[in-house]
């Protein structure tokens, strides 16, 4: 265990919890990348063929949840020979035990590539002290 991961705790994986009334149907754990900036973290998320539309971020005191679902359906006329991925619903779940800053988060969406940046919160940023 480094000196770094004791003070601050790191973002986890949640285990999905279903909230009543949402039935997502079978969901898949998309790719993702992680890594801790000195500001914050920057999440990098791999969700190919969700849209704008289609993309669901929530953040909670524990949580930062991420629903992406695909818009693109293949036409009737189609048979399908090979296909790479499944169209299921994209889900994922990452616990941040309050590091995050809720109120800087930004994300962009680009040709299926989520970039995330979270801010650390002030109360975890190293400080220098003045010694008087």
């Amino acid at each position: 265990m480094s000196l770094l991961s004791s003070i601050v705790p790191p973002l986890t994986r949640a285990p999905a919890t279903q909230e009543p009334g949402r039935d997502l149907g079978p969901t898949i754990k998309p790719t993702y990348d992680l890594s801790e900036t000195a500001d914050g973290c920057a999440l990098t998320v791999h969700m190919p063929g969700v849209e704008h539309a289609g993309l669901d971020i929530q953040v909670d005191a524990e949580n930062l949840t991420i629903i992406g679902r695909r818009t693109w359906k293949q036409p009737e006329s189609w048979t399908s020979l090979y296909r790479e991925s499944d169209d299921a619903t994209y889900e994922l779940v990452l616990s941040h035990d309050n590091v995050v800053d809720l109120d800087k988060i930004q994300a962009e969406l680009r040709d299926g590539v989520l970039r995330v940046a979270l801010a650390k919160s002030e109360a975890v940023k190293p400080r220098k002290i003045t010694v008087s």
